[in-house]
């Protein structure tokens, strides 16, 4: 079953030309092309659509988890921990490398299982699936990371107030969501602020995954692969330069706008 399809790539834009005296100093008018190129603005719209979606999963994952294993007193706990935070130790390369192996259609464990049963398995860097399928990548790689702050903020949590919610008749779910997340609010903003500026920069799953995408990851595809592209392919570096800083000025406005409306109360959580 072939999943390629046809792919557009875009062509560099129309840059100042060299005069016989020197160079042409382009201004702003790189950064004017940026913000009105459809390829920057088609990705950026995509980075921002993932953000939405990945951010709160990644959030309810790590916060699940850490409530589960600071309830946990266990030796189990410990492995535990050592466990879901490991997929952060792996370089990214490596962990996109090997889940570009578990995805592809052809030499796949997914697909071989499948073969088992007559049928395909869905390729999630297909068109239709290529959101959930990297979504999958940068969970699986970042939950860890943000389940240990949240677990170090649980631990800084005093131990009394707990004794003095159950002996007011508090339940372990109430203690939980009551108590615990409230009090872990700060860490969770910080998350939320890590989660954002990393989306908005993201790059290098789809792009080490772009190869096995059969052309679903285009080199438009987020805001950092055209920059890449524009450099390393068009040897287009000033542009890409301000594609880098237009994108830098997007993910200012982004924090600076998410911070503004939590300013008040110091987090969104309390």
């Amino acid at each position: 079953m072939s999943h390629a399809r046809a792919v557009d790539t875009p062509s560099p834009p129309n840059q100042p030309t060299a005069l016989s005296t020197g160079v042409v100093v382009a201004g702003v008018k790189n950064y004017a092309t940026a913000f009105t190129d459809p390829s920057f603005l088609r990705g950026v719209w995509f980075v921002l659509r993932f953000a939405v979606v990945l951010i709160p999963v990644q959030m309810l994952v790590s916060l699940a988890v850490a409530l589960v294993l600071d309830a946990l007193t266990t030796h189990l706990a410990r492995i535990a921990r050592l466990m879901i935070f490991l997929p952060y130790a792996i370089p990214a390369v490596i962990g996109a490398l090997m889940w570009g192996f578990l995805y592809s259609p052809t030499f796949g464990p997914m697909q071989q299982l499948a073969n088992i049963f007559g049928a395909n398995a869905p390729f999630l860097l297909g068109p239709d699936l290529v959101f959930f399928g990297l979504m999958n990548v940068v969970t699986w790689q970042w939950a860890g990371y943000y389940m240990i702050i949240i677990y170090a903020a649980l631990q800084g949590i005093d131990s009394s107030i707990y004794e003095a919610a159950r002996m007011d008749g508090a339940n372990a779910w109430q203690i939980a969501f009551r108590i615990k997340v409230p009090m872990v609010s700060s860490a969770l903003l910080l998350i939320l602020v890590f989660a954002l500026i990393g989306t908005l920069q993201f790059f290098s799953e789809p792009q080490i995954l772009r190869p096995l995408s059969n052309g679903t990851i285009t080199p438009d595809f987020t805001p950092n692969i055209y920059a890449f592209s524009q450099a390393f392919s068009y040897a287009n570096f000033n542009y890409a330069s301000a594609i880098s800083f237009a994108l830098g000025i997007v993910v200012f406005i982004a924090v600076y706008v998410f911070l503004f409306f939590t300013r008040k109360r110091g987090s969104v959580f309390t």
